[in-house]
């Protein structure tokens, strides 16, 4: 494994992350398709095993299962040293007031939950799980550059934010000589590609290290095109329906087809082509990897070794038309509204 600095940090990370979603007691989360901790272990040890000291997990994920598993697990299979934890925080946690959200009373509240739960005592990535629009900016930036100063979290991240949020995020931590973002976690693949507009050549200038989910699109770019539903999460996922709906399905079946036409031409998989094509992109440090088999963590590590020509990257971008980005979206209501005026436009029930 060849590691790489995330950013401009000085941080080595491994170009594949884990993303521990998956992991996490299916009575806490989703009991159709995560994975209780011992189905989780063997997948976590072999990420370490090949390599991978990337990994990425969420406060929320299993209402805290996920931090737990894996914080197990790294503890028995890894060096704390040598690996690199990742967590997430913003969405609701419990319910009453405080439950939720960026405040300076939830940020010093969830972290100290989140490190018990890890069985860490520092974080090395803590990222806000997309922006928090009922808490002032300035708050949570401060609170969230204490926790730096106490060693409680070593980097700070963000996610899924529209440009300009990140921006004033990033002039308001330069200003105040607060720890500054070092990475942005977005949704990029060949089927959604509308960072390229603005946040991902904002992070090239800024140096910051983009680390991308649902870098195979739920899985559609690791499958035929007649064959999105083919896993029980698929069939149980609404919002990979909001994400990839009817209105592009005619390109997006012309890039899945096309990703199946250059894995068929080298010999590989699918998810080797869609995870090669990410690399050529220099801004992007790590696509997390939502493993539920070894299979796909050895595809992932196998898609390190391919470099595509200008020609299968041309073949591969070519369908791709433009949708509506729901990046920036952190509000219920104002997502409701957006899909409302958008003609033809479904969930799943």
């Amino acid at each position: 494994m060849q590691y790489i600095k995330l950013g401009t940090t000085g941080l080595d990370v491994s170009p594949i992350a884990v993303g521990a979603m998956t992991y996490g007691e299916p009575d806490r989360g989703h009991p159709v398709w995560s994975l209780g901790e011992e189905a989780s272990r063997p997948l976590i040890k072999h990420a370490v095993e090949a390599g991978i000291n990337f990994f990425d997990t969420a406060n929320m994920y299993s209402q805290g299962s996920s931090e737990e598993i894996l914080g197990r697990a790294l503890r028995d299979f890894a060096d704390r040293d040598d690996v690199v934890i990742a967590t997430k925080l913003r969405h609701p946690m419990r319910s009453g007031p405080n439950g939720k959200g960026l405040s300076r009373k939830a940020i010093m509240t969830e972290v100290d939950h989140s490190l018990t739960r890890l069985g860490t005592d520092y974080i090395d990535l803590y990222q806000v799980h997309r922006n928090d629009h009922t808490t002032p900016l300035e708050e949570t930036l401060e609170a969230l550059h204490d926790l730096v100063k106490a060693g409680k979290v070593r980097y700070l991240g963000a996610s899924s934010m529209h440009a300009w949020e990140f921006a004033k995020a990033l002039h308001l931590q330069k200003a105040n000589g607060w720890a500054r973002f070092v990475s942005m976690q977005h949704h990029y693949n060949l089927l959604a590609r509308e960072e390229e507009r603005e946040t991902i050549p904002l992070a090239l200038d800024e140096g910051v290290g983009t680390i991308i989910w649902s870098p195979l699109a739920r899985g559609r770019l690791a499958r035929g095109s007649d064959d999105a539903k083919a896993t029980a999460r698929s069939r149980n996922d609404g919002f990979a329906d909001m994400l990839y709906t009817s209105l592009t399905e005619q390109s997006d079946r012309a890039i899945i087809d096309a990703v199946g036409q250059v894995a068929k031409s080298r010999g590989v998989t699918r998810a080797q082509i869609a995870l090669a094509w990410l690399r050529n992109n220099p801004v992007v440090t790590a696509p997390l990897v939502g493993a539920s088999s070894t299979r796909q963590i050895d595809d992932a590590v196998a898609s390190l070794d391919i470099t595509l020509t200008d020609d299968e990257i041309r073949t591969l971008e070519n369908p791709y038309t433009p949708r509506y980005d729901f990046q920036g979206i952190s509000d219920d209501a104002e997502l409701q509204a957006i899909m409302a005026r958008l003609p033809g436009f479904t969930t799943a029930a």
